[in-house]
């Protein structure tokens, strides 16, 4: 027996017949299920004349009619002809009312007849539209879709159920992975486009204050975050189209770059403070990124990489913790972590793409390691599961060639290939560091051996850093040749600091002690030349080009020298005091545009008291003559702001000579007082 084909009617209005799909109309009147579930006009067309009844069209047949519409309406023609006449208020209710008692004549409440054939009506196109995604998906994957398609969709790995089209691919090739889809616009209503409008996120700073702004920006953050394509905003900028570029991105990166403009610019535009500024800037891409109906995930996927930069006590969940990790979920939707030309050459994504999504998968690697180490949280990317090919220094400067020369000499900086360079090291270096969170600091994992360490450290000691260029170099780049000496210190002492007090299970026990105090040795090493490096940030007059990363990359070194202070050799105390104290001028000096500074000086400051219940702050350094460093010093000023809520936890774990790492483990459940907003 065959199976009866399915029919559709030839009557349709005009919204279901655009999009396919099947019309209510006949059974329901005007308006359809679908139109009153779309709350949208249901427009029917007006016919010339009525033919005799037709058999049904199959569904798919025919797109349009010309000509006189053929009904099969199955109603008398009377009601036929007046289900034709244009559609009024009147007649939406009267066709409401009236579809439930046809839909279901025998029914004693209308309302019940309506709620089923609306829930029909809305079953049947919601399976229907599902069911095209899935073809569009599939056709696609196996490359029969010539439909013109601009969003990049991801379809997902075994055991994942769209792997079962590897069975249909031919030449017994996998399907593509990465795959272009239809987009799905969303239109705006009055009320949002007017809420935000009331949060100012149509009102761009003047243009001199833009101006600022995107200098700012590409000095000093896209070199250690290019997660923008450079040449696009400045083409629109330089035409003064900047407006009609991505208001959520542009307010992201404004944000960021306000830590790095002149005073002269925020009080420009009547804030009083940089962090106002900050604040501000920050509230209009948080409110665009929640209401601003964006669906291009990558440009989501880069707002949330730089609102990650965000530390407030005013919003706790958004800490840069909470950012990162919507990224990584953003960049793992995409499919970032798996390289597009793994069978074969993706012929779908031109390789201006791929260049900014091999960028932005290593900037959301970059920033998961990072913030593993400072915060004491745990690695989100596993490498085994990724495949994307290393990010060159050629990926972040290849966008830049198709900027005017008078437009790259006004924003981008002179030597970006070098910071090119230093970017790409830093991703490398990362990739260590989370080789050592992984071998050292899993509480469930198995315990390192003694070789497992030593390999680690050899590979660590053998990264190269490139020297000074001298003064050929220009004080940007030595700035982030700077930075880049920093991770790799905090890299080396992340490693040595657990086996201060636990050494490896397979060490003879004869050689323990030798061993810990040779690790012990090359830690306090690391720390000092750490501090080498903050004195030639102060000397070289840098501190300004620091980043929000910077304040962090100290605590490594500061977290040595804590423990060192509780030595039984009072000379040792004092000196390991003094190189504590100059991280904490430097943490003073970032205080003004880095709220992390305040909370890391803060915590320091009372673990030190602890320790020596008569020391304070001073804004010097102490004095040479000084025998005692307990005894009291100038007070400085800004104590009172140093307002982290301390318990004996977080002072146990800073003091405690096992682990850096754990330390901030319970760093994360601090509480603050009221402090001004911002990095």
């Amino acid at each position: 027996m065959s199976t009866p084909r399915r029919h559709r009617s030839a009557f349709a209005c005009q919204n279901c017949r655009r999009r396919k799909v099947r019309c209510s109309v006949s059974v329901t009147g005007i308006p359809c299920v679908g139109c009153t579930q779309d709350s949208i006009d249901c427009i029917v067309h007006q016919t010339q004349g009525l033919k005799r009844q037709q058999p049904k069209e199959t569904f798919g047949q025919h797109d349009s009619f010309h000509g006189p519409l053929e009904l099969d309406l199955g109603l008398p023609a009377a009601e036929a002809r007046r289900a034709l006449q244009p559609l009024s208020p009147a007649s939406v209710d009267q066709g409401l009312s009236s579809a439930a008692s046809y839909a279901s004549p025998n029914d004693g409440s209308k309302r019940a007849g309506d709620a089923r054939s609306s829930r029909s009506g809305t079953e049947l196109r919601g399976n229907q539209d599902e069911q095209r995604a899935g073809t569009e998906i599939s056709s696609a994957a196996l490359g029969q879709n010539n439909q013109i398609a601009g969003a990049p969709f991801y379809t997902g790995e075994a055991p994942g159920f769209t792997s079962i089209l590897d069975a249909c691919s031919p030449s017994q090739q996998p399907a593509a992975r990465h795959i272009l889809i239809s987009e799905v616009p969303i239109s705006l209503s009055d009320e949002d486009r007017e809420y935000l409008r009331y949060k100012g996120v149509f009102t761009l700073p003047q243009k001199s204050t833009c101006n600022e702004l995107l200098r700012a920006y590409f000095h000093h953050v896209h070199p250690i975050m290019p997660v923008v394509d450079a040449s696009v905003l400045l083409k629109l900028h330089q035409t003064g189209k900047a407006s009609e570029w991505n208001l959520l991105l542009l307010w992201s990166m404004f944000f960021v770059a306000a830590n790095f403009v002149e005073a002269n610019v925020w009080t420009h535009e009547g804030y009083s403070s940089r962090n106002e500024m900050k604040l501000a800037m920050y509230s209009r891409a948080k409110c665009m990124y929640d209401n601003g109906g964006e669906t291009d995930k990558v440009v989501l996927l880069q707002s949330a990489l730089l609102m990650g930069f965000w530390h407030s006590n005013r919003d706790g969940h958004s800490q840069p913790w909470y950012w990162t990790g919507v990224a990584i979920s953003l960049a793992q939707i995409l499919g970032l972590h798996r390289d597009p030309d793994s069978f074969k050459f993706n012929t779908s994504f031109p390789s201006h793409r791929r260049r900014l999504w091999r960028r932005l998968w290593w900037c959301c690697f970059f920033r998961d390691r990072s913030l593993s180490l400072t915060l004491g949280r745990p690695l989100r990317i596993n490498l085994n599961d990724c495949n994307m090919p290393m990010a060159s220094a050629a990926d972040v400067i290849s966008d830049i060639g198709q900027i005017p020369h008078s437009v790259a000499k006004a924003y981008i900086p002179d030597d970006l290939p070098q910071l090119a360079e230093y970017w790409v090291l830093l991703i490398q270096l990362n990739k260590l560091l989370g080789d050592v969170l992984t071998l050292c600091y899993q509480p469930f994992g198995p315990s390192p051996m003694l070789q497992q360490i030593q390999s680690l450290e050899e590979e660590i000691l053998q990264f190269y850093i490139p020297e000074r260029h001298g003064k050929t170099q220009s004080r940007l780049s030595s700035f982030y040749l700077y930075h880049l000496q920093m991770n790799y210190y905090a890299v080396l002492i992340t490693l040595y600091c657990p086996f201060i007090a636990n050494a490896p299970s397979d060490l003879p026990l004869e050689n323990k002690e030798t061993w810990q105090a040779e690790i012990r040795s090359k830690m306090d090493s690391a720390a000092l030349r750490s501090n080498a490096v903050v004195d030639n940030i102060v000397r070289d007059k840098l501190l300004p080009f620091s980043s929000p990363m910077t304040a962090p990359l100290l605590v490594s070194a500061m977290h040595v020298h804590l423990l060192n202070c509780k030595s039984e050799d009072a000379l040792s105390r004092r000196l390991s005091l003094n190189k504590l104290e100059l991280c904490m001028m430097v943490m003073e000096e970032l205080e003004e545009m880095y709220t992390s500074a305040s909370v890391y000086r803060g915590v320091f400051l009372e673990a030190i008291r602890q320790l020596h219940p008569n020391y304070s702050a001073s804004s010097t350094m102490s004095d040479s003559n000084s025998t005692d460093f307990s005894q009291p010093r100038a007070s400085f000023s800004n104590d009172a702001m140093m307002v982290p809520l301390i318990n004996d936890d977080i002072l146990t774990a800073l003091l405690d000579e096992s682990s850096c790492f754990n330390f901030w483990e319970s760093f994360s459940d601090i509480q603050m007082e009221p402090i001004q907003p911002g990095l």
